[in-house]
């Protein structure tokens, strides 16, 4: 029954509603204009409410007065009988209420003032009759009951009818008067409602023309003021100004990004030009100088290449498109391997392996090892011949934890806080001319933490720094 219900409101509601919207569509209402429609709705919703509960308490006033009435009638009769007068017998006849009383054993009339008898004809809830009056357009409503009383010997039958036209009519009076008050309050609260909407609105509004002012040249100083507002619209308002600094922040990296790229590539641009000049005036008939075009031409093109390839994954991480294929392997392995390869091309540095303890990883093999090749080859970078390069890897109760310490240059503070950062590189690596891009170790960490690892740094000027990557078990 239930299921039926919610079948036939769907194919009733839905299409009404569906309707009704497409209908609004068409049309362009302020919020302001929307929330004093939705209040004037509501008003009239409890107006009619209040105006129903109050005209169902007003006829059962009138019922419970006429219960009295008749409670009355049936104590007198009981005590007096039929001796009494017509005028004592129903002391209530101009008030609209009627009585007619019948021996119940002869059938016969013992007093009559009813006029009509609606006894038979259809009531709800056994009592309600409704006749329609030709000069009214409001029905009258009658109220009939019968009782029985014994008094002596002999069982009395009392009709009672109670004419509620009269209470019709205050009631419509009162109704009617309380209609025209009421739609006086809705227009004064509709009217000060839509004043105090478009106060409350008017941050929004405020918000609106802030945002439809911002520019690339003013994100930096233009932002919502949140002066005067409260509550939700200075949430929202700080949420949008936290949103623009964000955007701020990403737009101003952008910026840097592209600038330091350019400025990356245009050194290696340069030396090719240089060279391609060179060759163009005197290299075809020097061979020197022809083999070290070449050769400076090669460097430069494969220092191109690595950045370009840098550049793409740091994109395709920022896109969200960067997939690691994690797989179980031993860590242990990757790092002998790779402390066997910095031998062969690192004669010049002591290369050391203490620690290297077996423990299962699950990660992207050649993305970890990618990662740990960049802590290395910074060890050698930043180290002189004769340094020492000690290279661990340990398992700490699970965990996989990789040192690369060397006795190098070392760090500032300064440099430690900012190693991470896109193509920082610090004035000491600058002033020595050591080559790089500065952003090795901003890939690095990106894929230490795509593997949920984290990254310890200490280091000393000129005593040296220590990397320790520490890979949490994941399996």
């Amino acid at each position: 029954m239930r299921e039926s219900i919610r079948q036939l409101l769907i194919k009733i509601v839905l299409p009404f509603r569906r309707k009704k919207e497409e209908w609004l569509g068409k049309f362009r209402f302020s919020i302001a204009f929307r929330i004093s429609l939705h209040y004037l709705k509501l008003l009239i919703i409890n107006g009619a409410v209040f105006a129903i509960i109050f005209s169902m308490l007003y006829y059962g006033a009138e019922w419970r007065n006429y219960n009295k009435k008749a409670d009355r009638i049936m104590e007198n009769f009981k005590n007096n009988g039929k001796s009494q007068n017509n005028k004592i017998l129903n002391p209530y006849i101009i008030d609209g209420f009627t009585l007619k009383i019948i021996n119940k054993d002869t059938k016969s009339v013992i007093y009559n003032d009813t006029g009509k008898d609606y006894s038979g004809d259809k009531k709800i809830f056994g009592y309600i009759t409704y006749q329609r009056n030709d000069n009214v357009f409001m029905p009258i409503i009658i109220i009939s009951e019968n009782r029985e009383i014994t008094t002596g010997d002999e069982t009395y039958k009392l009709y009672f009818q109670y004419n509620l036209e009269e209470s019709g009519e205050k009631l419509d009076w009162l109704l009617g008067f309380m209609i025209i008050l009421y739609l006086v309050l809705v227009y004064i609260i509709i009217k000060q409602g839509k004043k105090s909407d478009q106060k409350l609105l008017e941050p929004i509004y405020e918000m609106s023309a802030s945002a439809n002012h911002l520019t690339v040249n003013n994100l930096h100083s233009q932002r919502l003021n949140v002066e005067g507002t409260k509550n939700e619209l200075k949430d929202l308002a700080n949420v949008i100004n936290s949103m623009l600094d964000r955007i701020e922040v990403s737009y101003e990296s952008q910026k840097q990004f592209v600038s330091d790229a350019s400025h990356e590539l245009r050194t290696p641009i340069a030396v090719i030009q240089g060279y391609g000049n060179l060759l163009s005036r005197w290299g075809t008939k020097d061979e020197e100088v022809l083999l070290e075009s070449i050769e400076a031409i090669n460097n430069e093109a494969k220092s191109m290449q690595d950045l370009v390839e840098k550049l793409l994954f740091l994109s395709r991480h920022d896109k969200k498109t960067l997939k690691l294929e994690k797989v179980k392997f031993n860590m242990c392995h990757v790092v002998e391997e790779m402390v066997k390869e910095t031998r062969l091309v690192t004669a010049n540095r002591s290369i050391e392996s203490p620690v290297l303890e077996d423990i299962i990883v699950y990660g992207d093999k050649q993305a970890l090892k990618q990662a740990i090749r960049v802590f290395i080859d910074n060890a050698v970078k930043y180290t002189r011949d004769g340094d020492t390069i000690t290279i661990k890897c340990q398992n700490d109760d699970g965990d996989c934890v990789i040192t690369v310490q060397d006795t190098g240059i070392g760090m500032t503070r300064k440099d430690v806080d900012n190693i991470f950062e896109r193509f920082y590189r610090s004035d000491q690596v600058r002033n020595e001319k050591i080559y790089g891009h500065g952003l090795g170790l901003s890939i690095a960490k990106l894929i230490i933490l795509g593997h949920t690892g984290r990254i310890k740094v200490r280091s000393q000027l000129t005593k040296g720094t220590t990397f320790i990557i520490t890979l949490p078990k994941r399996f």
